[in-house]
């Protein structure tokens, strides 16, 4: 960990990074990742808005760079607008992000979803609305472990 190794994660430091499209629905992921962090032991997080997915590897490297985060957690919503080049999209996002995890050596994780089907119907977000929340428990929950082993080694 940046800081001294120990267990007690009141020490780690996070960079939650987090898309703005569809920002209704990743604020869900966001507040279920903030509750889950904060029941574990974190107090130290920032939040960091990019415009979209696209631009989260970018803004990971640059929170790896700055060398004080022990672990990043970006968030997005990359949807199937009718074309897909939401494939590539988040393909480019995760290659992103794999690239600044090994080059660092920060753990970075994802909850950038990509869904193949995804409408702006009543069904869909309320749908989509406890799944993020879901995954920003999970994402959460793997950040902890994750520092937990740092912090043990």
């Amino acid at each position: 960990m940046a800081k001294a190794a120990r267990a007690d994660l009141r020490a780690a430091n996070v960079a939650v990074i987090q898309a703005c499209w569809h920002k209704d629905l990743v604020n869900r992921c966001r507040d279920a990742c903030l509750t889950a962090l904060t029941a574990g032991g974190v107090t130290d997080v920032a939040v960091i808005d990019v415009p979209g997915s696209f631009e989260i590897p970018l803004q990971a490297k640059r929170c790896a760079d700055q060398g004080r985060y022990d672990a990043i957690i970006a968030m997005g919503l990359v949807v199937d607008g009718g074309i897909y080049a939401h494939e590539f999209v988040g393909q480019a996002v995760t290659d992103g992000l794999m690239r600044v995890q090994l080059a660092s050596g920060i753990p970075v994780l994802s909850a950038v979803l990509t869904p193949r089907a995804f409408h702006k119907s009543d069904a869909h977000q309320t749908f989509f609305h406890a799944h993020l929340a879901l995954k920003g428990q999970e994402v959460a929950a793997a950040c902890l472990w994750v520092l937990g082993q740092r912090a043990a080694a």
